[in-house]
């Protein structure tokens, strides 16, 4: 089945290239000029995948994606003019799961939807749970359970504890994260990785004790007492 895309960008001229890379690889694209349309799109319809604008008319980017983020964990790329790292470490906060800078290279923006995408399905294609100190990871639904009550995470965040999880025990740097969820493509450095896992472990509560800082290394998922 085809992967419907919502393209949410007020200037029709960017929407309409974003829109034709989009349709030539076969993808379903929705259209939103501003963010209030694209809340009412993404209320009716099944989203894959979410691109983003931050500077829209009626409702900004960083406000819809707090809005989606309350209720679903579809993957948003948000794209902006303003290359300011404040603003990129705050839409990573409220949950976006990649950055896209203007003026971009279409390519690299279809590329870096593409990757999100297929991690996105390579999760779904996992027909088992992994649980481990009261934190478990449903992946053909994409949820997560602590202590059995629903753990709502944003797709980002859903790969980095699932990545850690497999790999417990072990020390994860924080160019391994990059490379496993973003790729080698990635602009940004460790801040940025920071902020992902300061919002997991805010998730994870009591329990984000199991994902210990490594002191000039990395992360690494650790049963505790």
């Amino acid at each position: 089945m085809s992967k419907t895309i919502l393209i949410v960008e007020d200037e029709p001229i960017l929407r309409e290239i974003i829109k034709d890379y989009l349709l030539e690889e076969g993808f379903m694209v929705l259209e939103a000029s501003d963010g209030k349309q694209a809340l009412a799109l993404f209320q009716e319809h099944e989203l894959d995948l979410i691109i983003l604008d931050i500077m829209l008319p009626e409702l900004d980017g960083w406000s819809v994606c707090k809005r989606i983020r309350k209720v679903s964990n579809v993957p948003i790329l948000m794209l902006t003019a303003r290359a300011d790292e404040d603003d990129t470490l705050l839409g990573f906060e409220l949950g976006a799961d990649d950055y896209v800078t203007k003026p971009y290279s279409p390519p690299i923006l279809l590329a870096r939807a593409k990757r999100l995408l297929e991690s996105r399905h390579i999760r779904e294609l996992e027909n088992d749970t992994l649980s481990s100190s009261g934190i478990a990871i449903h992946f053909p639904s994409r949820s997560v359970s602590v202590d059995g009550k629903n753990c709502s995470l944003t797709h980002t965040e859903f790969e980095m504890l699932a990545y850690l999880m497999k790999n417990k025990g072990i020390i994860i740097t924080r160019e391994q994260l990059i490379t496993k969820i973003w790729g080698y493509d990635f602009v940004g450095d460790d801040r940025t990785i920071n902020s992902h896992i300061r919002n997991l472990r805010s998730k994870l509560g009591e329990h984000a004790k199991h994902i210990v800082t490594v002191v000039r290394s990395g992360y690494k998922f650790e049963d505790q007492p």
